[in-house]
């Protein structure tokens, strides 16, 4: 067994789709309408989806409007550095809503930020776990 994907529901499918492939770094994989049912499927990811998981983005053509509730936590991304994540991130129009910086109550020496894409998805930066 794997994960395949995770889906987030969005109201602006170009504008999600451009968070995280210009933003993120992500790669638009597949995209396809479905005009019966009214919505359209994206996936992206940081690879082949035979090999890595993916973010389905839905977009239902006739929602303005979504309720994130109070369940949902958060996408986590490793990247190298999560200071200069952080700041690439700053300088291509993207929200960062937590600061690059230590992982509070916590002795671990883990660095972590978060972003927040166009929705209000938070999304969480995490500095690549290393073996000394």
């Amino acid at each position: 067994m794997r994960l395949l994907h995770t889906m987030l529901r969005v109201t602006d499918l170009t504008k999600s789709i451009n968070f995280y492939t210009e933003i993120l770094g992500m790669e638009l994989l597949r995209k396809r309408d479905y005009p019966e049912g009214r919505f359209t499927l994206a996936f992206l990811g940081y690879g082949d989806e035979s090999l890595h998981t993916a973010l389905e983005l839905t977009h239902n053509w006739d929602t303005s409007e979504y309720q994130l509730g109070n369940a949902y936590g958060h996408i986590a991304i490793e990247v190298e550095d999560v200071y200069k994540a952080c700041e690439a991130i700053k300088a291509k129009g993207g929200d960062i809503v937590r600061e690059a910086g230590p992982m509070k109550n916590s002795s671990s020496g883990t660095i972590l930020a978060f972003a927040k894409d166009p929705d209000g998805y938070m999304i969480e930066l995490l500095s690549a776990k290393r073996s000394d």
